[in-house]
């Protein structure tokens, strides 16, 4: 809940360290780091409601049947109401195609077929394919040069970035042929209102930050924000876990986006009656660089598994038994907890969001702060609220200092927050079930006024770095589903049937090595191997994709991206048939 994410940050701060960080910042720091540049803002910039008001939506890197299917009813609405959905993504998703959405009794019966066009492109293409749809709009006379004049600044270079860029580039980088981008660009000019929507497709990648700068570029060109029917959404695979990031939790900056500048500093230092540390902490990834190197005393984790989490699990583990005290704090026993340690283990048992005594919030896609009260029943007798036991440790390491650091409940957290995040005001009267305010309002950027020097959004050139890749290879990303972007968590992937040793490859590139479908594969990085089965599959040819954490070993540790820090969940593999296993070894 917000309130622990708020909690733990402010207790890691008395103690002396900035090294803190949360699961929102792994999934979207490249959204969140390009929005605040482009825009001056960092959330969505528009509300459910604007999809089903919305002429087209585009969903890149985005599968929200499986990771956000509380989402369809809107694709659904959207649908009923005349709006087209197109998919960029690497797989054509069979539950985009057709899906049966509970809440909709016709659906629930018969289905519904949501996508209108799928667009394939290679894992990591996004930034070229998006540039080349905005090279395409631009030959078209469709960017909206009103309203750019009016309300944007920079456009001249990147214009001249997309016009200069050549097709056969576009095309190699992007995995995609000119012509789908002409359609894609066509489909857009004739769009009146059209909200882009991405996920983790786009962001986790070695280029993420650029990939999510194109598409803000486009959708810039023709003032697709600040009003209805229209918007950006990088959509949550968790819900709450944007709040983690706004209250504070994160190692390079303050509760309510302040900057760790010497007034940032001072205004927290007011609050709270103390002055946070002055330098950035370490971020997740960072951390078990840190661990791995023996530089870390202790590691405090609260909930998650970086062991399944994480690429390279091999380095991972490594990292965390090299430090001297772990403590872990959850609601369940897991892997990780069993690593054993330089020294010292600590398992404390947490209460889930729903036993927190006085209930707590969380903070959605759309941004909006919503109650959740406390659900009564027996409670684990060793188990506290997750924001007690840190702060407790802190408040005895520095006994003298302790009445800096009070206890509170969860509604004097609350009421904190609304100082320490301005935008969250009406946190602190959320109190019964239902109970929510949306910061912000519907909108976003609202009639094209941006939070930016001279209230103008800004364009950004979009650098396309070289995916060559050797003869032979393939481009291998992971895959998530069912559980908001968690792993599958049955034997089979209920929507493309896959099991969870499954390899998704294209047909030819199967054919191409003389692996028929269901043979038994090996799939071979510069980390480490997978064993499992080929599964022909509707994949952009060049590329396969492995279920998470299973393919997790044969990711490299040391690959993310340069601007934000969010690690790449994709390498170059090869991919071959298994030699026959021995019966002896299959007993």
């Amino acid at each position: 809940t917000n309130e622990v994410y708020y909690a733990l940050q402010k207790g890691m701060r008395f103690l002396g360290t900035n090294n803190v960080d949360n699961s929102a910042r792994l999934c979207h720091a490249p959204s969140t780091r390009v929005l605040k540049s482009m825009l001056g803002a960092t959330g969505s910039t528009c509300s459910y409601v604007d999809w089903i008001e919305s002429d087209l939506i585009v969903l890149v890197g985005a599968d929200v049947a499986n990771n956000q299917p509380v989402t369809t009813k809107y694709l659904y609405y959207a649908k009923q109401r005349g709006a087209r959905i197109i998919s960029v993504n690497p797989f054509a998703e069979p539950g985009l195609t057709r899906y049966w959405i509970p809440s909709v009794a016709e659906s629930a019966l018969f289905g519904t077929r949501l996508l209108d066009a799928h667009h394939p492109l290679d894992h990591g293409g996004d930034a070229a394919f998006f540039t080349g749809v905005l090279k395409a709009l631009i030959e078209l006379g469709g960017v909206d040069r009103a309203w750019v004049d009016a309300h944007t600044e920079d456009w001249a270079a990147v214009e001249a970035e997309a016009r200069g860029a050549s097709w056969e580039s576009l095309a190699a980088l992007a995995g995609a042929g000119r012509e789908s981008m002409e359609r894609f660009a066509r489909m857009y000019a004739e769009a009146k209102r059209v909200v882009f929507v991405w996920s983790m497709g786009v962001t986790q990648h070695a280029t993420g930050s650029s990939n999510v700068r194109a598409i803000v570029n486009l959708a810039l060109a023709r003032g697709m924000v600040g009003r209805d029917g229209a918007g950006l959404m990088p959509i949550r695979g968790h819900s709450g876990v944007q709040g983690g990031s706004e209250v504070g939790c994160i190692p390079n900056g303050l509760p309510g986006g302040r900057p760790l500048d010497a007034a940032g500093r001072a205004a927290m230092a007011d609050l709270w009656g103390f002055a946070p540390p002055e330098h950035a902490g370490l971020d997740a990834r960072s951390m078990i660089d840190a661990a791995h190197a023996g530089e870390l005393d202790a590691f405090y984790v609260v909930g998650g598994n970086f062991l399944e989490t994480l690429p390279d699990p091999a380095y991972v583990e490594a990292a965390l038994a090299r430090v001297p005290l772990r403590i872990h704090q959850d609601i369940v026993l897991t892997n990780q907890m069993l690593v054993e340690p330089a020294d010292v283990v600590l398992l404390l048992p947490a209460r889930t969001r729903y036993e927190q005594e006085g209930g707590g919030t969380e903070t959605t896609t759309e941004r909006r702060i919503v109650f959740s009260p406390e659900v009564p029943g027996p409670r684990p007798g060793e188990a506290r609220n997750e924001w007690e036991p840190l702060v407790e440790i802190a408040r005895r390491a520095r006994p003298a200092d302790g009445a800096r650091l009070p206890r509170q409940d969860s509604a004097a957290l609350r009421a904190e927050i609304a100082h320490a995040v301005p935008f969250y005001a009406g946190i602190e009267k959320l109190s019964v079930q239902g109970d929510q305010v949306q910061y912000g309002g519907r909108h976003l950027c609202d009639g094209g006024r941006f939070e930016r020097p001279g209230g103008r959004a800004r364009f950004e050139i979009v650098e396309l770095a070289s995916r060559a890749r050797a003869p032979g290879t393939l481009s291998l990303t992971t895959r998530r589903g069912k559980q908001f972007n968690s792993m599958v968590h049955e034997a089979k992937d209920p929507l493309t049937g896959a099991r969870r040793e499954d390899i998704l490859v294209a047909s030819e590139d199967l054919a191409a090595r003389g692996i028929a479908d269901g043979d038994a594969v090996v799939l071979a990085s510069a980390t480490g191997h997978f064993r499992g089965r080929a599964r022909a599959a509707p994949i952009a040819p060049g590329n396969v994709q492995g279920f998470w954490p299973e393919v997790n070993g044969l990711l490299a540790f040391d690959r993310h991206d340069a601007e934000s820090g969010v690690p790449d969940y994709g390498t170059t593999v090869t991919l071959a048939r298994a030699p026959a296993t021995p019966a002896s070894e299959e007993s």
